[in-house]
C-alpha cells in the first residue's frame, strides 16, 4: 500500500523546507512522489503502475502519494499546475519532475537514470 504523506511527514521523510532553504533530502532511500487528485483520471490510471513498481523494487526505493487538494501547500511548492506530477527524488542531487500519466516504461527508465535503481529481471 502505498503511504499517503501530508506536510508534516513530507517534512520528516523528504525535505524539512521550514528548517531548510537548500534542498535537503531526509530520507534513506530514493523515492517517487504521485502528485494526484481522486478526480482525476489519469492519475487513476497511474495508481495500479505504481503499486506495481512497490512491488518490483521493494526495498530499493519508497513510493508516496500526495493529495493535491488535500495538501496544496506541498502542491504549490513543487509548482505542480497539473496531475499526475510524479517527483522522483534520488538520494543526491536534485529532484526531477515528470509530469503526465506515464507508461510503465518511463517508470522504469527514470527510477534507473534519475534514482539510479535497477529492477533485477
Amino acid at each position: 500500500m502505498l503511504e499517503h504523506l501530508t506536510k508534516e511527514t513530507f517534512k520528516e521523510k523528504i525535505f524539512n523546507f521550514e528548517e531548510n532553504k537548500d534542498w535537503k533530502f531526509e530520507g534513506n532511500k530514493p523515492c517517487l512522489i504521485d502528485f494526484y487528485a481522486d478526480w482525476c483520471q489519469p492519475c487513476k490510471m497511474v495508481a495500479p503502475i505504481l503499486e506495481e513498481l512497490l512491488k518490483e523494487y521493494d526495498g530499493k526505493i519508497d513510493i508516496y502519494k500526495v493529495d493535491t487538494e488535500d495538501q496544496q501547500e506541498l502542491a504549490g511548492m513543487f509548482g505542480v499546475k497539473s496531475i499526475p506530477s510524479l517527483l522522483f527524488v534520488p538520494m543526491d542531487g536534485q529532484p526531477q519532475m515528470a509530469q503526465g500519466a506515464l507508461p510503465k516504461d518511463s517508470f522504469h527508465n527514470a527510477i534507473k537514470d534519475v534514482l539510479k535503481v535497477e529492477v533485477e529481471k
